[in-house]
């Protein structure tokens, strides 16, 4: 294993420019002291007035000359290279600054300050990148939860916050984290992934998406249910994309991930509770104050508590064709989901009344699955269909059948129709959206079979 680790890792490591290869232990600290002084010598409040190029100018040529000032014997590649470090440090996250600025990276997980993971295409690899101790690492984590107005610190060592581009950031600090600070960073591409480009990649055919973008358009209530990394967040971008333009979309979050395309939507986001204790908002309060915000969807970037209630009293009240993401493994376990969150509110309510909420407030669940190979599938389309005695009834529509592995270790299997016509194939007509026969009926093969 440690063999194996060693050879991804630079394997990983010959893909970077030699400029974002990690310095020797002696040039780390050379570029922290240079860090310091800089800090001690530039008056950062006056030159961040600056325009940005200037700016970053003004602190390029304060570092050149810092660096002269030094006897350490550099080659003028070493020189640009920590010019370009230290840089980072004052502007950017750092070390994170090259997983950044690559495209092609998904996650980014730091696990003690000597131990970086990136996930590309689905697969974890190990990186060359390192923090020189647990004071650097607590030090940009620090500055990423600045940024967005949340804190972080050994009374409140839990964090959720965001980068400017979206994604998604979670810190954790000692004593919760037993060997030091840890940082998990899930990205969203600078471009946002569209329909075509998830037909593209396998994760669902042509027809799947047809109806999606029908149920979408005929405001149908969706629940996008799967597991961590697969890909609820971004079909649910994909999705949000199928409403009309004329109507008003109300987001809730925790942490505002969502890249929605539409002019006219109001975003609204969580807020922990300050250093006292006080003045925590929760999700609830969001979709209890959404009702009064005149929506014509509500979008929860995700239900995961009490809220969830709140959540169904409004897909049962007139707010017709909202969505959210569930974490579970399959419809049915979503059900029981719901049901405990639901609990969770303290409505006593009996568990036959809230499975009634269940029934005549969601519609569709659709199920997604990180596979083996990395790569993300719409497992089942599944239709809740009403109560049969005390129990949710459900049937699906599609279902995504695994078959095996190709010899490049590549999944097959096929995206099977059930043949089954769902029960609101008329509210789909009424709203204008016919689907021709054909997406009930056709069957897609993925890859080759292994012999």
């Amino acid at each position: 294993m440690a063999t194996t680790a060693h050879n991804e890792r630079d394997g990983w490591a010959t893909r970077l420019t030699d400029k974002k290869l990690p310095f020797s232990p002696v040039h780390q600290e050379l570029k922290f002291a240079i860090h310091r002084k800089l800090l001690d010598r530039i008056n950062l409040q006056a030159v961040s007035s600056m325009p940005g190029e200037r700016m970053r100018a003004e602190v390029r040529a304060a570092v050149a000359k810092l660096l002269e000032e030094e006897r350490t014997p550099l080659s003028l590649m070493e020189k640009d290279r920590l010019v370009e470090e230290v840089l980072d440090e004052v502007f950017g996250l750092g070390p994170l600054e090259p997983l950044l600025d690559d495209p092609t990276i998904s996650d980014i997980l730091v696990t003690t300050p000597k131990l970086v993971y990136i996930e590309r295409a689905g697969k974890l690899l190990r990186t060359p990148v390192e923090f020189k101790d647990d004071a650097h690492l607590q030090r940009i984590i620090e500055k990423i939860v600045s940024r967005v107005g949340r804190r972080i610190d050994e009374s409140s060592p839990m964090v959720d916050a965001r980068l400017p581009d979206g994604s998604r950031v979670n810190a954790v600090l000692p004593p919760v984290a037993v060997d030091g600070p840890v940082l998990s960073i899930r990205r969203f591409g600078r471009d946002p992934l569209q329909a075509s480009d998830l037909t593209r990649m396998l994760a669902l055919t042509d027809g799947m998406l047809q109806l999606l973008r029908a149920c979408v358009i005929a405001r149908l209530n969706i629940i996008i249910t799967g597991g961590t990394g697969a890909g609820k967040t971004t079909l649910l971008n994909v999705l949000s994309g199928y409403i009309p333009e004329d109507e008003r979309i109300v987001t809730i979050e925790d942490a505002a991930e969502l890249q929605m395309r539409q002019v006219h939507v109001a975003r609204m986001e969580a807020r922990p509770p300050n250093i006292e204790g006080q003045g925590a908002i929760r999700i609830r309060q969001l979709v209890i104050n959404a009702l009064r915000m005149r929506p014509d969807r509500i979008i929860v970037g995700e239900v995961r508590g009490e809220e969830a209630l709140d959540m169904l009293q409004a897909m049962n009240t007139g707010h017709e064709g909202s969505l959210t993401t569930l974490h579970c493994n399959s419809p049915r376990d979503a059900i029981g989901r719901l049901e405990v969150m639901v609990g969770m509110a303290n409505a006593n309510m009996g568990v036959r009344a809230i499975r009634q909420q269940i029934s005549s407030a969601i519609d569709l669940f659709v199920q997604l699955s990180r596979m083996s190979d990395g790569s993300r599938k719409i497992t089942y389309i599944t239709e809740c269909v009403g109560m049969e005695g005390e129990q949710v009834t459900t049937q699906d529509i599609f279902v995504f059948e695994k078959a095996g592995l190709t010899d490049s270790g590549k999944v097959t299997g096929r995206f099977r129709p059930t043949g089954i016509r769902p029960k609101f194939s008329e509210r789909l007509r009424v709203a204008g959206q016919h689907l021709p026969p054909e997406v009930f009926q056709t069957i897609v093969e993925i890859g080759e079979h292994r012999k």
